[in-house]
């Protein structure tokens, strides 16, 4: 059965990314599979976005590009879908609060995904939304209040054809890749590195509230040799050192909802050893795809153990449970189960006027 489904993305970037972008990846990975598999889709995003389906936007390229700050704009992003509520079977909102906020007022079924924690702020947005909601990993659920109408747990994905796969030997070098944040633990990965004397590659984004953090924890430590840091990359550049690294750190010490960056090491064939937070042990399987350990000094053993791991049993998982096809696939079962308890619901509030 052919559903016509009105999608909404964020604004803040392009549907797909240009360089980095995890929710608006998903977003766009979504939608090319559900239109190629027939089904009519309207998504709402950026001008710029590139994309099969019939594109609807209020504002000519993302907000990043032109350094907008607005959140009017992505409000009236939701409501020029919401005014279209009638097209579509379902709407599919991965704007998150703003989405919520008005979807009382329709009587389209909507379903909001979580791609990131629900901050304190949107609350009471979420309480009294009455649509459907899914989290990205059974951890991130694990830290919502308890409400009705939650749709289950859908794994965000990857397109794996579009890394290269690196079935051979890596290059001797570690790899940390993610924001110089404290919860990401930059500085664990330097330690490991100098203990392990082996060269550490770093690259990510320092957002400004992290910038005293990033000058007294990590340049320091910068020499150009045993410690490397490129700053913010291209989506290649990225790609490269993922394919090349001997593994892929990530010495989180918050819930971490899903960690796209893990999938795309391992959809390389480059392990990854990181701390048990959030949806790591859901994300890595331990002692198949890398290691998933609690202390330091496990993950300094876990590095000299990186031999025992397979790339193409890396390769695997991600094909097996992180490709775009069990993506759509999902969200398909996700909406057919939606439509039919709301068409089920409206044929009783019908039968009891």
């Amino acid at each position: 059965m052919s559903l016509r489904v009105g999608i909404v993305a964020p604004l803040e970037i392009r549907v797909p990314p240009v360089d980095y972008g995890g929710t608006e990846l998903v977003v766009s990975l979504l939608t090319e599979e559900l239109v190629r598999r027939g089904h009519e889709v309207t998504l709402f995003a950026s001008g710029d976005s590139i994309t099969n389906a019939k594109l609807v936007s209020i504002t000519p390229e993302y907000l990043r590009k032109s350094e907008t700050r607005s959140p009017f704009l992505s409000l009236l992003n939701v409501v020029a879908c919401y005014e279209k509520a009638g097209e579509f079977d379902i709407i599919h909102n991965h704007t998150m609060f703003e989405g919520m906020t008005m979807a009382n007022l329709i009587e389209t079924p909507v379903l909001t995904t979580f791609h990131g924690a629900l901050v304190k702020e949107w609350m009471p947005a979420f309480m009294r939304y009455r649509g459907w909601y899914n989290t990205i990993s059974k951890s991130a659920k694990e830290l919502l209040p308890p409400k009705g109408n939650f749709a289950g747990v859908v794994y965000n994905a990857i397109d794996p054809f579009a890394y290269t796969f690196n079935s051979g030997e890596h290059s001797k070098f570690l790899l940390f890749l993610s924001r110089f944040s404290p919860e990401k633990g930059p500085h664990i990965a330097i330690k490991v590195a100098k203990k392990l004397k082996i060269p550490l590659v770093m690259a990510g984004n320092i957002h400004p509230n992290d910038e005293d953090y990033f000058e007294r924890r990590i340049r320091p430590f910068v020499d150009g040799k045993t410690i490397i840091c490129e700053g913010e990359i291209s989506d290649r550049r990225k790609k490269k050192l993922l394919s090349e690294a001997k593994c892929l750190l990530a010495p989180i010490s918050w819930p971490e909802p899903f960690g796209l960056f893990m999938v795309e090491a391992m959809a390389c064939g480059t392990p990854v050893v990181a701390f048990n937070q959030g949806s790591v042990m859901e994300v890595v399987r331990d002692g198949v795809t890398g290691y998933v350990i609690k202390t330091f000094r496990q993950m300094v053993e876990a590095v000299k153990r990186l031999d025992e791991i397979s790339p193409m049993d890396c390769r695997q998982h991600v094909l097996d449970n992180f490709d775009a096809p069990v993506l759509a696939n999902n969200y398909l079962r996700a909406y057919e189960r939606i439509i039919s308890q709301s068409k089920t619901i409206e044929q009783k509030q019908l039968a009891l006027r």
